[in-house]
């Protein structure tokens, strides 16, 4: 994928992880340590129940990371299907005697396509994200 092209990709998708991670995330993760702070203070509980306690406080925040990586994977999957589709596009110009600048000039629309298409998913992904964070047991 042209730089270019890939820098914008990119530059959207810090921008949604930076407001996931600072409207949802980091707020779990305060969560989490105040939790894992109360385990640490039962002085009653055997060593094995503070570390079970402190595991149930770092299972929301474990969800919640799995949850966002494995929608930026998925993501990333379709993008590079979509980039895929358009280096056969290229590579069919190319077997039927097409000129270096006509392939070009094909993949740049077509990858630039590719990237318009997936950059307008990003809302509708944040949303249910946001929306899956939102439900994940505290």
């Amino acid at each position: 994928m042209a730089e270019a092209h890939q820098a914008r990709v990119q530059s959207a998708i810090e921008e949604m992880v930076q407001n996931l991670e600072s409207e949802h995330i980091r707020k779990m993760q305060g969560r989490m340590f105040k939790c894992s702070a109360e385990c640490c203070d039962r002085s009653t509980d055997s060593m094995t129940q503070v570390h079970q306690c402190i595991e149930r406080c770092h299972t929301p925040l474990a969800k919640a990371q799995g949850l966002v990586t494995s929608e930026l994977e998925k993501f990333q999957d379709r993008l590079t299907r979509c980039t895929m589709h358009c280096n056969d596009k290229a590579k069919d110009l190319f077997d039927s005697g097409a000129k270096e600048p006509a392939i070009r000039s094909l993949m740049e629309r077509c990858v630039g396509s590719c990237v318009d298409d997936h950059i307008n998913l990003i809302p509708s992904m944040t949303r249910r994200l946001k929306e899956n964070l939102d439900s994940i047991q505290q």
